[in-house]
């Protein structure tokens, strides 16, 4: 094993307390971009020169950067292996996973062929097999049997009894599920065009492997009517599932049937079909189906090759992606074909037979087009239990998807309950409700992460510049009349309310009640006054009834000075009152001092107050105890919008009515700049804006004139 050297490795840097300002001048920010404008931009994008078109074509298509320098002698070998592997699995998946689409499994073979060639053209990744899969074509099926059922179809038979006519039902079948995959290949091009394949990444992982193994639950369940040798009536909607399974019980136990003959895959057509173009009048019927094919397909595509990618160390571009799986789609429902994805088995075998580019998926279509021209007739008599088989085979590893569940237990319980409500969704309400229901669920758990942040206090880690959570960090000690205030999340409108109310009931400051209490003392200390100058206008007006008098002269002094101290404890007990009326600790700036008792009489107000704050002896030394200032750690923030730019001017002037100062800390660049932007910055001083939280602590001890208290910060606990 290596041996990692503990031993700690000492820093140490001099330099001065920053706030905006001080780093705007050391940093000389300058007010130049180096962005370009619009008008460059635009203007760069349709320049024509040779660079820029080879860029282009490079970048749309794959195949001439990597063609021209694929290595013979080390790919070629690996490559052929791989594809006559992939090709061989391509045979029987493809036949079976057609039945999944309610289509001749002859459609199948055309879907493992153009697709593929497609895809090699104007891929990224190099491993992923793309085809049929089990969750796509059962989508498709759902389409083609909603919207061609059997009861459509029905005619009178010789003997006067109803039959469907297969051949007709069949080619409809056909007509819609090609028109739904050429749909959603033109959602995917659009999408690729605009650069939208980060939306890939709003369908987390737990959403997908969820909804894929409750697709799983459809694909068997869609299967045990060719493995049992029934026929039950069509299902579609939510909970159809449920219905399925109970028919094929109900028929196959109750004798309903009465002949048993093996339903085989019957007659595959030798050669190619000429291309169509698919019928477009269905597009309004097929929206919501198509879009959904076009998200689950490009996700789980993504999602492979990524995986690939990071395995083998290439880059495989998300928004191209999107571009090859649409043309795949595109232009294989011009040839027959319904919408594919990449499968994670005949992946799996790619690359463990030693498939290292898409020439592979070159020799399994070569080898697809040999079995369709010449040997695709060997197969008309093979049993379509035995595709079932096969697809039950193949979803092995869907269902070993199950042990995500005690494993999400452990790690993050938010994922396992996206995962549980995915599969149950799909499971129930069917493959296009059930995601839309997945996505949904997924978002509200996003909200409520940024509606729920974890808010904390913290506090300095001896002998360090380094602030924590000092409920998760027992050595961490708070400064003496600091709050260090941080939330986990982003501040933004959705949650700037709740950051505030945090803000408060960490602190220990209600501002709403320290500003009544502050109006209420205002307004005694106007009334002590009014008395006092009601009482000196009085004896005042005896002493001139008697101005000879010399006793009442020495009690007009002592008259005087029992009013004004009199006045003075009335404020001092309020304030005293109100420091422990139980909503937290209260900034009382200013309380009665009895050194300064002894005042003029003419002499009231502010100026007769000396500032002084609450104290408590702890180990024989003295800890300040009263909040007078607040740090704001806003670093976790990546962008403020107009609410909380709004709530922060709002905080900065509530907590001054309260004596209170506020300063923020960790502000980034951007964020500066948005602050900025905003106006911020016209009412609150970018002196208010430190680098850091130390910058900001060692600041406001200098400003009270306690810079000794950082060597000392906790009373207890020496730096």
């Amino acid at each position: 094993m290596e041996r990692i050297d503990r031993s700690p490795v000492k820093y140490a840097v001099h330099r001065d307390v920053l706030d905006e300002l001080g780093l705007e001048e050391v940093a000389q920010k300058g007010t130049w971009s180096i962005k370009p404008t619009v008008g460059e931009k635009l203007k760069e994008s349709l320049r024509c020169s040779v660079p820029s078109l080879k860029h282009i074509l490079l970048t749309w298509i794959p195949i001439l950067s990597w063609l021209p320098k694929y290595s013979f002698r080390e790919n070629i070998l690996g490559d052929v292996v791989s594809g006559c592997s992939v090709g061989i699995m391509h045979l029987p998946q493809g036949m079976a996973y057609a039945l999944l689409a309610s289509l001749r499994p002859v459609y199948g073979l055309y879907t493992s062929l153009f697709p593929v060639l497609v895809y090699v053209v104007f891929g990224t990744s190099r491993h992923v097999s793309i085809g049929t899969f089990a969750v796509i074509s059962i989508m498709v099926g759902s389409v083609t049997e909603r919207l061609a059922p059997d009861e459509a179809f029905y005619f009178n038979g010789t003997n006067g009894s109803l039959t469907v006519n297969i051949d007709a039902r069949d080619a409809y079948r056909v007509q819609m599920a090609c028109s739904v995959t050429l749909l959603s290949g033109i959602f995917q091009i659009l999408l690729g065009v605009v650069r939208f394949g980060f939306v890939a990444t709003y369908l987390s992982e737990p959403l997908v492997r969820g909804y894929t193994t409750g697709a799983a639950c459809h694909v068997c369940v869609s299967q045990l009517k060719y493995l049992f040798g029934v026929k039950p009536a069509r299902f579609t909607g939510p909970f159809s599932l449920i219905y399925v399974i109970g028919a094929t019980i109900i028929i196959h136990f109750c004798g309903v049937r009465e002949d048993y003959l093996i339903d085989v895959v019957g007659e595959i057509p030798s050669g190619l079909k000429a291309p169509r173009t698919p019928d477009v009048t269905f597009f309004s019927q097929l929206i919501g189906d198509a879009i959904a094919v076009a998200i689950v397909s490009y996700a789980i595509t993504i999602s492979l090759g990524k995986t690939f990618a990071l395995k083998y160390g290439y880059k495989v571009d998300s928004n191209q992606e999107l571009i090859a799986v649409g043309l795949s789609n595109t232009i294989g429902s011009f040839f027959q074909c319904y919408a594919v994805t990449a499968s994670l088995s005949r992946s799996l075998v790619q690359e463990s037979t030693g498939g290292n580019t898409q020439i592979a998926g070159v020799v399994s279509s070569l080898l697809m087009l040999i079995m369709v021209i010449r040997i695709g007739s060997l197969f008309e008599d093979l049993p379509k239990a035995v595709l079932s088989t096969i697809v039950f085979v193949n979803l092995k590893g869907m269902f070993r998807q199950f042990m995500d569940v005690p494993l999400l237990w452990k790690t993050n319980k938010v994922d396992l309950l996206v995962w549980l409500v995915t599969f149950i969704s799909t499971v129930l309400f069917n493959l296009d409700l059930g995601l839309a229901l997945s996505v949904g669920f997924s978002m509200l758990t996003f909200i409520f992460k940024t509606q729920l942040p974890h808010y904390s206090i913290l506090g300095n880690v001896p002998s360090t510049d380094l602030y924590l959570d000092t409920e998760a960090f027992k050595q961490v000690k708070e400064i003496p009349g600091i709050k260090i205030f941080r939330s986990s999340a982003t501040i933004c409108f959705t949650n700037a309310e709740l950051y505030l109310e945090a803000l408060q009931q960490r602190s220990g400051l209600d501002v709403r009640k320290l500003q009544m209490e502050k109006k209420k003392r205002a307004k005694q200390e106007k009334m002590a006054k009014k008395e006092v100058k009601k009482s000196v206008i009085e004896i005042h007006k005896d002493l001139l009834d008697h101005p000879c008098n010399s006793t009442s002269s020495s009690k007009v002094s002592e008259l005087n000075k029992e009013k004004n101290l009199s006045m003075h404890k009335d404020v001092a007990i309020f304030l005293t009152n109100t420091s422990s009326n139980g909503f937290g600790h209260v900034n009382s700036a200013y309380q009665y001092d009895a050194t300064t008792s002894e005042i003029d009489s003419g002499c009231h107000g502010e100026n007769n107050l000396t500032p002084i704050s609450y104290e408590h002896e702890k180990d024989g030394r003295t800890c300040m105890s009263v909040t007078h200032s607040i740090i704001l750690d806003i670093s976790t923030t990546g962008f403020v919008d107009t609410v909380t730019v709004k709530m922060l001017k709002n905080i900065f002037g509530d907590f001054a009515d309260v004596d209170v100062d506020i300063y923020l800390a960790g502000c980034q660049a951007c964020v500066v700049e948005q602050l900025e932007k905003a106006a911020f910055f016209e009412s609150i001083p970018k002196t208010r804006l430190f680098v850091t939280v130390h910058d900001a602590v060692l600041h406001i001890l200098r400003k009270l004139g306690q810079t000794d208290i950082i060597l000392d910060a906790s009373c207890d606990t020496q730096m």
